[in-house]
């Protein structure tokens, strides 16, 4: 985790004092399940987590008997068998180190996952704002980056919105697919704890129990949503995209909030540039690439192998963590930018007309030319106009074989921008349901 891109709460889930109490708290359960089946002393189970409950576990003393141990849940057992004294013994019965690591695992993800879902909700929320703030704020609409049709700068953001809800749809898929409970010993039979035991600790830990844990909680799993975080990242890369063209000098129809005192180069003081956007851009790849090996950790050998441990140290923390700063920091961009409708409009005007073009084109046809004949009309007055040299509307009405067709009053109908408007309310009716109104 680079702290630079790092979030106090989302940060915290992954520290190592989060994960040796999340440890500790599975163990506990999973001692006081089998006091309830008689094969501990209650007694026992009490005394662990009474000691344990209060314990602040020495992340130094751990990672000390590592070293010489060479094995992270042997290390935490035996500093737990310091802090609760004799009733440790009872510990650990049955279970095997992908037991805890794995049900860890899986708490870590579905807490992330908790954060990462408030995060679309206030980045939903700051969408839904500046898209009825916009609603009806003309702005061309490009394509191949060119000039095509007029949209609103409402109904771009009704895009984003709509895309941002089905991330948030797939990220509630996903972290009900991956919180899961591994608690079935060596080779995942149970042959040595009672599959009550993991029933108990899914439930403890608010997790559904692992149909056939192998050992390991299978990684289809994880890779399904490690995936939903990098499609969620290239939601994020599309919207800062967007703003980034927006805030070219050449069109400059929106841009990020410029604070006081912020500076924008080191060289030129005239600059305002995109940077947060440029940074969410970055972002975006970094979890996109943790999707991979989360993809390649599906082929485990047999039961069980450790291939995967290594990979998810990494991509756990840095995934989570990596998209809740994005998410956040996508949100204040939206919160505060800077839109500028008067610049809209000029560069709706920039092509002489050029916008109208199907609009002509279907009122010929509706006037009875062929469409190739309509095509090559409005084309034959289009392209002095690309080159600067005209008016389109003046150059159609000019047009005798257009003219046989339209009259001046049904070319300049053919030029009102109000028209592309008469079905915002349903596309934000689409998006927003009840909320449109």
């Amino acid at each position: 985790m680079i702290p630079r891109y790092s979030r106090p709460e989302m940060a915290a889930i992954w520290s190592a004092e989060t994960k040796f109490r999340i440890w500790f708290e599975i163990e506990a359960h999973a001692t006081t399940a089998l006091a309830e089946l008689g094969i501990v002393p209650r007694e026992a189970a009490r005394v662990i987590w009474e000691k344990g409950s209060k314990a602040v576990f020495d992340v130094e003393r751990i990672d000390a008997i590592e070293r010489e141990v060479k094995h992270d849940v042997i290390a935490f057992l035996t500093h737990l068998a310091e802090i609760v004294g004799p009733e440790a013994r009872f510990v650990h019965q049955g279970m095997t180190s992908s037991d805890v690591l794995d049900t860890c695992f899986s708490v870590q993800l579905a807490r992330a996952s908790d954060v990462l879902l408030a995060d679309l909700e206030a980045l939903l929320a700051a969408l839904r704002r500046r898209a009825f703030e916009h609603k009806t704020t003309l702005t061309i609409g490009r394509s191949h980056g060119i000039h095509a049709e007029p949209t609103t700068f409402g109904v771009k953001l009704a895009q984003a919105y709509a895309e941002f809800e089905r991330c948030k749809l797939r990220l509630i898929e996903a972290r009900r697919e991956i919180a899961t409970c591994a608690i079935s010993g060596a080779v995942g039979t149970f042959a040595n704890i009672d599959p009550y035991v993991e029933e108990y600790v899914a439930e403890k830990l608010g997790l559904e129990p692992e149909p056939v844990s192998t050992q390991v909680i299978p990684r289809d799993r994880h890779a399904m949503f490690f995936a939903t975080l990098a499609v969620i990242a290239s939601s994020v890369e599309r919207l800062a995209t967007e703003i980034r063209h927006l805030q070219r000098t050449e069109v400059l129809e929106a841009e990020e909030y410029f604070s006081e005192g912020q500076k924008g180069s080191s060289a030129m003081p005239h600059k305002r540039n995109p940077v947060l956007s440029e940074n969410l851009t970055g972002l975006a790849r970094m979890v996109r690439a943790y999707a991979l090996p989360a993809l390649e950790n599906v082929a485990l050998w047999h039961e069980r192998d450790i291939s995967h441990s290594s990979v998810e140290r990494m991509i756990g923390p840095d995934a989570t963590v990596t998209l809740d700063f994005a998410l956040a920091r996508l949100t204040n961009v939206i919160d505060k930018l800077v839109v500028y409708p008067d610049n809209m409009k000029r560069n709706l005007e920039r092509l002489g007309g050029l916008i109208h073009s199907q609009r002509v084109l279907l009122a010929l046809t509706q006037k009875g030319a062929s469409r190739e004949e309509a095509y090559r009309l409005v084309q034959r007055n289009a392209m002095p106009v690309w080159r600067g040299e005209g008016d389109f509307l003046t150059l159609l009405a000019n047009d005798t074989e257009v003219t046989r067709y339209l009259t001046k009053a049904e070319l300049e109908a053919c030029f009102d921008l109000g028209y592309h408007l008469k079905h915002v309310d349903t596309i934000f009716r689409r998006v927003f349901g009840d909320q449109a109104a």
